[in-house]
């Protein structure tokens, strides 16, 4: 298959993991997921308390612990630090406060750019987050922007916190996502935004399936 690079951007909730997963298990394709590397930049902040407001203190935190990345048995990558592979501690509720607000340090996130491009070079990805389309991999052959109502979002959030033994009132979640949505789209580097030529998707009351299977045709139009 020629090389291929797929990019999927949209808010927070709107099943942009759960349906790029799957697109990549069907193409068998590597799964990036940019924003657990944020999350494993987080993790690793409040592993040695480094406050998120210093760049300068970020960016020397990781070069001096800097995250590996493996592939897994599911087509995705786990993530290591200092030998540790933390997938585990990456979508607790105290590291998902603190993402969004390292996310806006240009330096930051040039270091993170530059691991997802490398993974792009080197094989065909199926790579989620925010600013895929629009920064990352702006020549990406198939780029789609994927949102869901506020309510749905709030819902499968809570559904992934409960799942992993965590505890929040649907009140909070819905708070937090609206925060993380203004953050995102309004911070002043590489913020949320759909690419101009990103194809829109609302997953609202749709079936992952049915939403891979919309995907795919547009990968079949670019080959």
């Amino acid at each position: 298959m020629p090389h291929l690079n797929i990019a999927i951007d949209g808010p927070a909730g709107a099943g942009k993991s759960t349906v790029a997963k799957a697109l990549a298990r069907r193409l068998g394709i590597l799964y990036v997921d940019t924003g657990a590397m944020y999350r494993g930049v987080a993790w690793l902040a409040l592993k040695h308390g480094v406050a998120v407001e210093r760049e300068d203190e970020l960016v020397e935190l990781l070069q001096r612990h800097p995250l590996h990345f493996e592939r897994n048995s599911d087509g995705g990558l786990d993530i290591y630090s200092d030998g540790q592979c933390i997938n585990a501690e990456l979508r607790n509720p105290q590291v998902s406060a603190l993402v969004s607000q390292l996310s806006v340090h240009p330096r930051v996130r040039g270091v993170l750019t530059e691991w997802q491009r490398s993974f792009a070079r080197r094989h065909s990805v199926v790579m989620d987050g925010r600013d895929v389309g629009t920064v990352v991999l702006p020549d990406a052959q198939v780029k789609v922007f994927l949102t869901a109502s506020l309510e749905e979002r709030t819902r499968r959030r809570a559904e992934e916190f409960q799942s992993k033994g965590y505890e929040m009132s649907l009140e909070e979640l819905r708070t937090s996502i609206v925060e993380r949505d203004e953050r995102d789209s309004s911070r002043d580097v590489a913020p949320l935004r759909p690419a101009s030529d990103a194809h829109p998707i609302d997953s609202t009351g749709r079936t992952v399936e049915d939403v891979v299977r919309e995907i795919l045709e547009l990968v079949e139009r670019c080959r």
